[in-house]
């Protein structure tokens, strides 16, 4: 645990003199989030397994802690992209620095409290999801994600040969549409009225975050949570697409999909990226327990990325170069 605290929260004290301090403070985030965590990575794999049936009593307070950090620090980078004093160079590397954490560290954090069972806990990821205007992944991400993966019904399943850009434009109405059905059916069987749906509150909780950043600094600070609410879900969407690009499940007899297994996720044994990222690249054996905790994630049979999430991400932004990376490992057809 005590690896996983370092290297998410580390951040958080690298930006308190970021949003304070003169601009020379926000290189040591950006540099951290990039350079360190790239250059540990290509330094460090790590391939054992902890025994899964292990209790980590720290995990949940970690989690809560990091979750409720990032949603009083969002509001606050915005005032302090929007509120001035910081040079072009200073702005974007305070952009780029803390969007890396609320995308990659953020993201990965508020997935495992929707995967908790107490409702506290699930109830702070999806306020963070809601202040990044990406609630909705709340309910489509168990509800048809994790149902569908591998699948061509699956949104958020990348296709052999589809680039990023593609792939994101579809995740997102596709999750959205998907996870909208998903919990207008929940809804209906359980008999519970319109305004139940919890599409209502992510829609909701979208609007006190872009209120908080409007009443700190109007029309600027607003422009800033936007801009940082779309790289975060620019992050999101990328994860899926790198760990789930051109995989699909097998048929069984029946044409059915047969059930998920670890060559449906594509796994890395990168191992300070996944400290940041809350082991979220050991993706397969999530799939296969979801409520199994960060630390808890085995390394198994999964087929192996090349480089680090993040290094795999920047590939991404290329589609020739990430064909010619990744298409060779995809399964035979």
């Amino acid at each position: 645990m005590l690896r996983f605290a370092i290297a998410t929260l580390v951040p958080a004290l690298l930006l308190l003199p970021a949003l304070w301090g003169s601009g020379v403070w926000v290189w040591p985030l950006v540099i951290y989030m990039t350079v360190l965590t790239a250059t540990l990575d290509a330094l460090i794999r790590r391939t054992a397994n902890p025994d899964p049936e292990v209790e980590f009593p720290l995990t949940d307070p970690l989690s809560a802690t990091l979750a409720l950090l990032q949603i009083a620090a969002l509001p606050l980078v915005a005032l302090r992209l929007g509120g001035g004093g910081l040079g072009p160079a200073q702005g974007l590397a305070l952009f780029v620095g803390a969007g890396l954490w609320f995308g990659q560290t953020g993201n990965a954090n508020a997935h495992e409290l929707i995967h908790r069972g107490r409702r506290g806990l699930r109830l702070i990821g999806i306020v963070f999801y809601g202040l990044v205007l990406f609630g909705h992944h709340a309910s489509a991400h168990p509800l048809v994600h994790h149902i569908r993966v591998a699948t061509r019904e699956d949104p958020n399943t990348a296709r052999r040969g589809e680039s990023y850009y593609r792939f994101a434009r579809r995740a997102w109405v596709g999750s959205f549409r998907e996870g909208l059905r998903a919990e207008e059916a929940r809804r209906r069987h359980a008999g519970r009225p319109v305004w139940r749906n919890p599409y209502l509150a992510y829609g909701a909780l979208a609007a006190c975050g872009l209120g908080v950043s409007w009443v700190l600094g109007g029309w600027p600070v607003l422009a800033a949570h936007l801009a940082l609410a779309f790289y975060t879900q620019a992050q999101l969407l990328m994860s899926d697409y790198v760990q789930h690009y051109g995989l699909t499940r097998q048929l069984d007899e029946r044409g059915k999909p047969r059930p998920v297994a670890p060559a449906d996720s594509w796994d890395s044994p990168h191992w300070f990226s996944a400290s940041v990222m809350m082991n979220a690249p050991r993706h397969g054996d999530h799939h296969l327990h979801p409520m199994r905790p960060y630390p808890n994630l085995q390394l198994g049979q999964s087929p192996m990325l090349p480089h680090g999430l993040p290094v795999m991400a920047m590939i991404a932004l290329w589609p020739g170069l990430w064909r010619r990376v990744m298409d060779p490992l995809l399964p035979t057809r």
